[in-house]
């Protein structure tokens, strides 16, 4: 493919993944002008970049689209569910064109770019015609750098003589973008000493706008004169903001002249509430405070947005080269392992300084190499609005989904595989947890279900939970189910727990008929595969009338991994240092032949144990001393008995290959220092054999 051509339907997908999001925003907040703006944007650089480069059916397609959100953006046309439902299934249909080389369905598309001249007939008859393909259409101008400036506007008291009414220019101000107004009312006299003709009231304002500042300027032009007018830009649009923070609030306050450097330093003193003490020393007004509190977090946003701007225009580089990066390092730590043990064994002082400043090197370039790779699970979560949306439309019911913890990262091999588990768990909690608005009602809930997605780190995993709010798990259900498929006896003695995780038994449903979305018994075993082959562990609990917490735990990376290095006989194996607590010894002439015999006593915990020796048919003589080490899997402290504990190894995993697919407790290798090949346990897979 011409290199231009793959340019362009990579930026486009991009487009396509931000316009999704703007969109399912835009549902939420209709009146807002910066995300109208970014789905013109991402429209009309689609169709320009289209056209540019040979995708002539996505340029036609997405002008239709571009032209009603123009309207939009003027004001003629509402912001809808009906408009963004049209321009969602655009949306799709342009991701079809891109996939399928130009042969998406054109009924479909005929049918939205109907739909969409109906509402532009209902904006404005006489410019209909705009819509419709073939007709010429002026070029709408892109929109500048969205800027954001501090305006002061100071009155006349004596304005309102010249029949101006102040109101109406901060409302057009708010036309412009995002927009937010403080009002001065520390100047109103006393009310027998009020002159009702005149103001006041002057006013500070925090405008974010593409407009800039000249058209902010024409707002005052006739007014210039009766009043005292100042603004200055927080940020431009265009500054590098690689270490920006905002003013602090007595910074702003002492550049707009609201307080004296004398009053601040003197506040700055007690080092606590300073708005609230320059307020009470009478140096400064309330307002004053709260407008440069909102300055604050105005700018703050700002710099945020363009941080992500910038994150998404980066450079980019092919997955498969970083891939390949990622090998050579592992490569190298392993060679750099091989020179280390022997510097160790050669006892030259010379080899030694070189293997230590190359480990060095070495690490340095290998946590490189990683972070690369490593992408935030936010975008993956804003993914998930729009399934969200749509299952709970056609299953009608009201769900919300929150996130939090998206700025959490992960491998992006990681967050590719993760995907679909998650979108099997997220539709079970649509259609199995969250109830209908009315049964959710007449139990004393809101209409509304939510559906919450969590990330953060926890050690060298990261914790994701998947939590609703619906109707939970009924554990009697559960058991009668998995009896009558066959899954345990129905008299089996189960804990509450151990029966909640029957829901991953293949086959498995607690549904009563088979939909599009749930009932095949085809699901959650899915997920627990999935989550198990990328190394990690799933976690599941549920109050029945309260809803769902699902936790899945995952290694941040599947290239290089901490390891304990031990040995069984001859043979060296490899555990997940994450997953490990401690290690302990075996006491000596145990009779494991009697009851409880595999079972240890741990500081008044008992933990069972399973000989890796026996596991993996190791038949050479047991050592006099043996070494147990515990770890926690699947939410349970398990012991794995070795001969002997060589301690911690940076594990780069290496895959066995398709002659040992059936080696199942086992999840790849590692080579060491000195060549020798080590096996690295899957300790849930052993579990559950």
């Amino acid at each position: 493919m011409d290199v231009h051509k793959h340019a362009f339907k990579e930026e486009t997908y991009e487009l396509l993944a931000e316009l999704e999001t703007s969109l399912l925003e835009l549902e939420e907040t209709p009146d807002d002008m910066e995300q109208i703006g970014r789905v013109f944007r991402a429209m009309h650089t689609i169709k320009g970049s289209g056209a540019m480069f040979g995708f002539e059916d996505i340029a036609d397609f997405t002008h239709n689209v571009e032209t009603v959100f123009d309207k939009v953006r003027g004001g003629s046309i509402q912001v809808t569910r009906e408009l963004v439902n049209l321009t969602l299934a655009a949306r799709d249909h342009i991701k079809d064109l891109l996939d399928e080389g130009g042969d998406a369905d054109e009924i479909q598309a005929n049918g939205i770019i109907a739909a969409l001249g109906k509402l532009l007939v209902q904006g404005n008859p006489d410019e209909a015609v705009a819509a419709l393909p073939g007709m010429t259409h002026e070029e709408p101008m892109v929109p500048g750098p969205i800027i954001t400036c501090r305006i002061r506007f100071r009155p006349a008291q004596d304005i309102f003589a010249s029949g101006t009414n102040p109101l109406l220019l901060l409302n057009e101000l708010r036309e412009f973008g995002e927009c937010i107004v403080t009002a001065h009312t520390e100047d109103i006299p006393p009310l027998k000493e009020l002159d009702p003709e005149a103001c006041y009231i002057f006013w500070d304002i925090i405008l974010s706008t593409s407009q800039g500042i000249n058209a902010i300027k024409d707002v005052f032009i006739f007014v210039v004169d009766d009043c005292e007018l100042t603004m200055d830009i927080l940020d431009d649009g265009e500054r590098d903001i690689d270490g920006v923070q905002p003013d602090r609030l007595g910074e702003i306050l002492v550049k707009r002249g609201d307080v004296s450097d004398k009053h601040l330093q003197k506040a700055l003193e007690t080092q606590n509430r300073i708005g609230e003490i320059l307020i009470q020393e009478k140096a400064t007004s309330r307002a004053s405070v709260a407008s440069a509190l909102a300055e604050q977090e105005q700018v703050k946003k700002r710099i945020a947005q363009r941080k992500e701007t910038v994150v998404s225009t980066s450079i980019r580089v092919p997955a498969d080269k970083l891939d390949q990066l990622v090998d050579l390092v592992g490569e190298l730590v392993t060679v750099q392992a091989r020179l280390s043990e022997k510097a160790a064994t050669e006892k030259d002082a010379d080899l030694v300084a070189i293997a230590e400043e190359v480990e060095m090197l070495t690490g340095g370039l290998r946590d490189n190499a990683m972070g690369i790779r490593m992408l935030q699970i936010g975008t993956t979560f804003s993914n998930f609005k729009r399934l969200v949306r749509d299952l709970s439309n056609e299953l009608d019911k009201k769900i919300e989904l929150t996130t939090t913890g998206g700025d959490t990262e992960l491998d992006k091999t990681v967050i590719e595989r993760l995907k679909d588990p998650l979108v099997h768990i997220i539709r079970n909690s649509i259609d199995h947890g969250i109830e209908s608005p009315a049964v959710r009602k007449a139990g004393g809930k809101p209409e509304t279900g939510t559906i919450h997605l969590k990330a953060e780190h926890s050690g060298a995993n990261v914790l994701i939970e998947i939590s609703d709010d619906g109707k939970g798990l009924d554990v009697e259900v559960i058991r009668q189910k998995a009896g009558e498929k066959g899954i345990l006896p129905i008299d089996a003695d189960l804990s509450e727990r151990e029966i909640l995780n029957l829901i991953f038994s293949p086959g498995f449903s607690t549904a009563t008929q088979v939909t599009d979305v749930s009932g095949r018994g085809v699901g959650m075993d899915v997920v627990k595969n999935g989550i198990e082959a990328l190394g990690g562990s799933i976690d599941l609990e549920s109050r029945k009338g309260e809803g769902t917490t699902i936790t899945l735990k995952l290694p941040l990376t599947l290239a290089i991994i901490d390891g304990l290095l031990v040995t069984i006989g001859g043979d060296y194996f490899v555990l997940p240092l994450a997953s490990v607590e401690e290690c302990v010894e075996l006491p000596h002439n145990r009779d494991e032949k009697k009851k409880g015999g595999n079972i240890l006593n741990v500081r008044g915990e008992i933990v069972p144990f399973i000989r890796l020796r026996k596991e993996y048919a190791i038949h050479t003589d047991r050592p006099e001393l043996e070494h147990v080490v515990i770890m926690e899997a699947n939410g349970k402290r398990v012991g794995f008995v070795v001969d002997n504990v060589i301690g911690g190894h940076q594990t780069v995993i290496k895959n066995l290959g398709g002659a040992f697919k059936k080696a199942r407790d086992i999840s790849g290798a590692t080579i060491l220092g000195d060549g020798t090949v080590a096996l690295i346990v899957d300790v849930n897979k052993i579990l559950d054999l």
